[in-house]
Parts: structure tokens; sequence; C-alpha cells
């Protein structure tokens, strides 16, 4: 795989740094990327999104969800005794592994909340543009047009 060097934006550029580092950490996380555990991303309407991660073997407790600069952290900690607990697995197809999945978020989206259902994880989020940032409609106030009568 070819992999770019972005030093240069950062020397030349001011003010794109945080689309450097985006464009770097999108850069490196592709070699490193695992799959797991697979995710599916869905518009639900204009304004609403849904994360959905399949985490078959995981409870409420055993998963963090945690948003700080623009960045969804999706993390699991299990525990080694856990996973064990006496018994003798002759194949082992649900993994039950430690875990880190990222999402980089655009600016104005919140995440609004998460539920585990079915071995599913549900974490859905809104895109709210500030009052400031909408479009609005300007008036123009403007002389009225008199109409000539002719004679």
């Amino acid at each position: 795989m070819t992999s770019f060097d972005f030093a240069p934006l950062y020397r030349s550029g001011i003010g794109f740094d945080r689309l450097a580092s985006m464009l770097d950490s999108i850069n490196t996380s592709d070699r490193t990327a695992t799959g797991y555990p697979p995710y599916n991303i869905e518009l639900v309407d204009n304004d609403n999104y849904r994360i959905t991660m399949a985490v078959a073997g995981f409870s409420d407790n055993d998963i963090n969800v945690e948003v700080e600069n623009n960045t969804l952290t999706v993390a699991s900690a299990c525990d080694e005794g856990k996973q064990q607990s006496g018994r003798n697995y002759l194949h082992r197809g649900i993994a039950e592994r430690n875990f880190r999945r990222q999402f980089k978020l655009a600016d104005h989206i919140k995440v609004t909340g998460a539920q585990m259902e079915n071995g599913l994880l549900h974490i859905d989020l809104v895109r709210e543009i500030p009052e400031a940032m909408k479009p609005r409609q300007i008036e123009i106030n403007g002389k009225s047009k008199r109409l000539l009568k002719s004679a």
C-alpha cells in the first residue's frame, strides 16, 4: 500500500492542521484495522444517523462509549477470567476479545444515546446545525414602484 507524507501541509498551511491530522490518521488506521467488531452506519432521516455494532457476548458494562474532540470511541476491555471460566471450547466462533473502534464525527454531530439489544449496540446520532449557520431568507425592502397612468 502506498503511504503519503502530509508534513508539507503542516508547514505551509495555516488553519488546516485538523484536516491534515484527519488525513494522516486515516492513512495510518487503514493498516491497523482488524474489522472487529463489524458495524453498519445508516441514515435514519435527513439529520439522524445510527451506528449498529455486532457485539455478541458483551454486556452493557463491558463496553465504553465516549466522545472527545469529534471522535466517537467504542471500546471494550474483556476480563480474561470471565472468558475462560472453566469452559473447554471445541470451537470458539464468538469472539469476546478486546476492541477499540473509532469514528470521526463531522462538526455539529451529537451522540444522543446508546442501547444494547439482542447482541447489537445501537448508537444514535443527530446533526444539530446552530441557528446562526442555518440559511435564512432576507426580505428585500425597496421603494414601491408607482404605476404611471398614461394620459
